[in-house]
């Protein structure tokens, strides 16, 4: 089941793409966007070297890393035989800017974004590939779901089909996952604007692509997609939304989310100072202080 968002709007028009950009071939590259996750990358990428879908690339973007976390992705990266893994570098802060570093080095026809503090199982980029084969053409972005602990709990297992149901069959130009449950067509991507620091840098980054991806296409979905996000992301209460604002996200028709993310939510997060480099500032550190380089 897919949906398609109106083609109206109400003022932002969607970056050209460009056509210097490298061709793209069939596969899937996941996208990793990193800074001082020494004490979590390690697992997340155990998780990807038992992905069932191969050959796949993985890029991994250091941001200005202090704990030792470019080592660990470097390191790992040359024991792997079959992950075509590269790392590069991303000195200027934000996580912004290291993910458009890392879909810029994409040439395949789909990406995964991940991120360092997460689990994905071995067959998540497998039913991700069969969730955009199984819709039109026209499917640009698929997302996957969290799960609680027991994704195959029938509980679980109705609260996926119901967030499915309500925010990608009924709405439009929505999604309920965090960034590092996004999967995208390439080319639409692209010809998105990608994570583009000029247009939005705020946090909530991934919700405003979300928005500009549905003037490229469809959204897909799948029920049995889903991710182990890790549970420190239960207290980030000061680099989000209010429930005011994220009530009115939802409810605010497709054709008014332009004024919703342009001329009402940003200028508010502006206000409060929720650029997107407040991210590096985590509950589980003191603010200005991060972990001492490891030897």
């Amino acid at each position: 089941m897919n949906s398609k968002a109106p083609s109206g709007g109400t003022g932002r028009a969607a970056k050209p793409a460009d056509r210097r950009q490298p061709a793209l071939h069939p596969g899937w590259t996941m996208v990793i966007a990193f800074y001082n996750e020494a004490d979590f990358l390690g697992a997340t990428l155990a998780s990807l070297a038992v992905q069932t879908l191969r050959p796949f690339r993985l890029v991994l973007v250091d941001n200005g890393s202090t704990d030792g976390s470019g080592a660990i992705a470097r390191d790992w990266a040359a024991s792997q035989k079959g992950v075509f893994t590269q790392v590069i570098d991303e000195p200027e802060p934000g996580q912004v800017h290291a993910l458009a570093a890392g879909i810029a080095a994409v040439r395949t026809d789909f990406v995964a974004i991940g991120d360092a503090d997460t689990i994905y199982p071995p067959d998540y980029l497998a039913k991700a590939d069969a969730a955009f084969r199984a819709g039109p053409a026209d499917t640009v972005a698929v997302f996957a779901h969290d799960s609680a602990g027991d994704p195959q709990a029938w509980q679980e297992r109705l609260a996926r089909q119901a967030r499915d149901l309500l925010l990608i069959g009924l709405t439009r130009g929505q999604t309920y996952a965090g960034g590092y449950a996004h999967l995208y067509r390439t080319a639409a991507l692209r010809a998105a604007g990608g994570y583009a620091a000029g247009q939005w840098p705020y946090v909530l980054k991934d919700h405003e692509l979300v928005h500009r991806m549905a003037k490229q296409g469809r959204f897909g979905h799948s029920p049995e997609l889903w991710v182990l996000a890790s549970d420190r992301r239960s207290d980030r209460g000061g680099v989000r939304w209010t429930l005011a604002e994220r009530l009115l996200y939802h409810v605010t028709p497709y054709v008014a989310k332009d004024w919703f993310f342009y001329r009402f939510l940003g200028p508010r997060l502006a206000a409060r100072g929720m650029k997107d480099t407040v991210l590096r500032q985590r509950a589980w550190e003191p603010a200005g202080q991060a972990p001492a380089p490891r030897a």
